[in-house]
């Protein structure tokens, strides 16, 4: 014999289950005594025993005048069934018993349940399913307890629905497909008054809604079916509405915030009492009402669109609308590209706003006529003044929408790409004749210099002194905004021209600052592109160590007594020819003070090393000298072609144009430079005159006539001055010295691309040659296919013969 599944528990009114009120002893006593009695129960017997049982549990759950299940009824009923299924054929009546199982299941539903839900509606009738839900599913797990060696045996064997599933399947067929429709609409109707700020009764609606989920038995289908889909659909009518109402009223951040808090309520919604799965297809309806339909409009609104928000400075929007449009695919594309059409404007306003600058200074200069006593500097102080505002505007844009994309844009690429889309597209216009390349150099070159970092403070050239935080951060920022500029090669060729300035003539504020310019040029732009700067910082570096052992050796020099000592003091800086701009070499007949001391130092060079060879570069050189005049004696800081042609006229009180330029050897363009400083400019220490027999010419000119006499009566009320020279066009021989090394980076390029691929077309070979060079610079089609031609006049590629298009690599 086998024990009941369940001990019997006592049955409440409320459909639960109360105390355990039998034992096993209990349980044992009664199926031992039906065990004893071996006569066949027939099946209508049988179910009159069980319809007892079933009509008291209907009772029960009608909430009728009924006694509990005694434990002895709970073990008749168990043990009926368990006999009519073990009972030998024909009187196993297992099958009939199922069937019975169901038709109980029916009879109830269709007599006792669906009279009580057809009459009602709304929410009345909400209630009254939950009620019958709950009911049902007690009947169902009695029933299963009864009839629970149907499940153990005959069920399995047979691959029929357990008996749970059987009663499940009763209260589909027969309530949930006639009432699913007004249940739905019901439920509808509730959301929709939730969502309109009414209160509604959320646990009933759980409640509800589970009925879906559960009556679809481990399968959603019924509550996707039956509800998600009307529900979906619903949610896109209801928010088509309010979004075509809101787009017409509010501006584009009342709306984003509408939107959001729809979007929120609708997720706690969610929470609340829909089933997990419906929040992504939930919000996607709403998202596409509220916010891919009316992107467009929304973003392009008059006065409160994308740009009214950058240009207010609207963060908190910006990051809504950021927050929103990123829920939608694609949606944040929109968003970039408005980003990036206004940063594009705002900067060719920087553009155009500096043009018309230079412009005004230029017509100012022009209406000053140019007079015979006007000086030039000003004006180029000027310039440099306007180059410095442009770049200080430039880096604050960047600033300020560089930190856009971190903060309102979450540093999203997208939002990254469109800034550096923008940023590339207005900064490499050029300013008034000079490119950003050239601009920015200026710019480092002004706070690496001394007294230059107080030129870039908001105060103007007056401004207050930086602090080195301030320094390093600027030029951080410099440098970032190198990724824009497409001329690497050009600024590199600028900054390294400056560099050299300002490390030859000792004008560095601070060598910190040099390397920590060079390590972030480095870190953006590769080893490649410092290389020769690094170099010459290093070498200043040993110049400075090999001047210190030359000073030391003329002290060697002094103690043994020697004939062979320089009259004048000189330093010399040994630089490496790779590494600094090349220098035009001209052989200046040097004076006999100056000669003795490059003979003293080639000397002592030639001991220290034996197979370099020096190259001097007399133009980079810088003397100082005291001039005796009938006032006073002052301290000239002039040139070494300026020394050198002073130091004549201690030999002769003039001189004509053509004698000077004899005496120094120099070309004829060096020598008007020189003398036009020394006569024509501010300070007139030699004074110039028509020679014999001439017209008088301009006071601001030289002439080949002219004679040159020395000015005893000059003086100034500094005890020292420097005199400059006329400032000359390094501009246009930067220009053609990358012109030059960008012809050979290309021939690299081509052979190189060729070398490993042997044969190419035209077409493919310009792109791949593009490619290898665009970090450098954006090289021109033309001179691409100019260089081509070059190569395969050097022969080393060479045109196929059938296809003019084809190239070969010739090794």
């Amino acid at each position: 014999t086998r024990a009941p599944p369940n001990t019997p528990t006592r049955f409440t009114r409320d459909g639960g289950e109360g105390r355990r009120i039998s034992t096993h002893k209990q349980a044992r006593a009664l199926q031992t005594h039906n065990m004893h009695d071996h006569r066949p129960i027939e099946l209508e017997e049988g179910w009159d025993t069980m319809a007892k049982g079933i009509t008291k549990l209907k009772n029960l759950l009608e909430g009728l005048p009924e006694t509990q299940f005694t434990p002895e009824e709970y073990m008749r009923l168990y043990t009926t069934i368990y006999n009519m299924c073990t009972q030998k054929p024909p009187h196993d009546y297992s099958a009939h018993l199922y069937e019975r199982y169901r038709e109980s299941f029916n009879v109830y539903l269709s007599t006792q349940v669906m009279p009580a839900l057809r009459n009602l509606r709304d929410e009345h009738m909400l209630h009254e399913l939950v009620k019958r839900w709950d009911n049902h599913k007690i009947m169902v797990r009695w029933l299963s307890r009864f009839f629970n060696y149907l499940d153990r045996y005959y069920i399995t064997r047979h691959g029929l629905n357990d008996l749970n599933d059987v009663g499940r399947l009763c209260f589909k067929e027969l309530v949930y497909a006639e009432l699913k429709r007004p249940v739905k609409d019901a439920i509808l109707s509730l959301i929709e008054k939730e969502r309109d700020g009414e209160t509604v009764n959320y646990s009933l609606l759980k409640k509800v809604l589970t009925i879906f989920v559960e009556i679809g038995m481990n399968s959603l289908e019924a509550y996707e079916t039956g509800f998600e889909a009307a529900l979906l659909s619903t949610t896109s009518v209801y928010y088509r509405k309010k979004a075509s109402a809101w787009i017409e009223q509010d501006s584009c951040p009342e709306y984003m915030i509408k939107a959001e808090k729809a979007l929120l309520e609708e997720s706690e919604r969610v929470t609340r009492y829909l089933h997990p799965s419906s929040e992504s297809k939930l919000l996607k309806a709403a998202e596409t009402e509220l916010l891919a339909t009316h992107e467009s409009a929304l973003l392009s609104k008059e006065s409160s669109g994308v740009s009214s928000l950058l240009v207010q400075d609207k963060e908190e929007d910006l990051s809504r609308m950021y927050r929103l449009f990123k829920r939608v695919p694609g949606g944040l594309t929109p968003v970039a590209e408005a980003f990036r059409k206004h940063v594009e404007e705002e900067g060719m306003g920087l553009v155009r706003s500096s043009e018309g600058a230079a412009a005004g200074a230029s017509g100012d200069r022009a209406g000053s006529g140019g007079a015979a006593g006007s000086s030039t500097p000003a004006p180029t102080a000027s310039r440099e003044s306007q180059d410095l505002q442009f770049v200080k505007d430039v880096v604050v844009l960047h600033d300020k929408f560089y930190a856009y994309v971190q903060k309102c844009f979450e540093n999203a690429s997208l939002f990254h790409k469109s800034l550096k889309e923008a940023f590339e597209s207005f900064i490499n216009k050029g300013v008034a004749g000079s490119s950003s390349a050239e601009l920015l150099a200026g710019f480092c070159d002004t706070l690496l210099k001394k007294g230059g970092a107080a030129a870039t403070s908001a105060a103007g050239a007056g401004g207050e002194k930086l602090s080195d935080e301030l320094v390093e951060e600027r030029l951080e920022k410099a440098v970032k905004l190198l990724a824009y500029v497409s001329d690497k090669d050009l600024f590199a060729e600028f900054y390294r021209k400056k560099l050299a300035r300002r490390l030859l003539h000792d004008k560095s504020a601070s060598d910190d600052h040099e390397r920590i310019v060079l390590a972030k040029l480095k870190q953006q732009c590769g080893a490649q592109f410092t290389s020769k700067m690094e170099g010459m910082v290093t070498d200043l570096q040993l110049a400075r160590e090999q001047q210190s052992k030359f000073d030391q050796h003329l002290d060697n020099l002094r103690n043994s007594s020697s004939s062979n000592l320089p009259s004048l003091d000189l330093n010399v800086t040994v630089l490496t020819t790779g590494f600094w701009p090349s220098y035009k070499f001209m052989e200046l007949n040097l004076p006999e003070e100056m000669e003795k001391c490059v003979s003293v130092f080639k000397q002592y060079y030639e001991q220290k090393t034996k197979h370099r060879k020096l190259t001097w570069i007399y133009a980079l050189g810088t003397c100082h000298l005291t001039g005796r005049f009938q006032a006073k004696s002052i301290e000239l800081i002039v040139s070494t072609f300026q020394a050198a042609a002073l130091l004549l006229f201690n030999r002769a009180d003039s001189l004509t144009f053509e004698q000077v330029q004899e005496q120094l050897n120099l070309p004829e363009e060096d020598v008007m430079r020189c003398l036009h400083s020394l006569s024509c400019a501010k300070y007139k220490i030699l004074l110039k005159s028509a020679g014999e027999g001439q017209p008088d010419g301009s006071p601001k000119m030289i002439a080949k006539t002219d004679v040159f006499t020395y000015n005893h009566a000059f003086t100034d009320k500094m005890r020292r001055i420097k005199v400059p020279l006329p400032p000359v066009d390094e501009k246009r021989r930067v220009l053609e010295d990358v012109d030059k090394d960008r012809r050979y980076a290309i021939d690299a390029a081509v052979v190189r691309v060729m070398k490993s691929r042997k044969v190419l077309q035209h077409s493919q070979l310009v792109v791949e040659v593009v490619a290898q060079l665009q970090r450098s610079f954006k090289p021109d089609f033309r001179i691409i296919k100019k260089r081509i031609e070059d190569l395969i006049a050097r022969e080393y590629l060479e045109r196929d013969k059938d296809n003019a298009n084809l190239f070969r690599y010739l090794a």
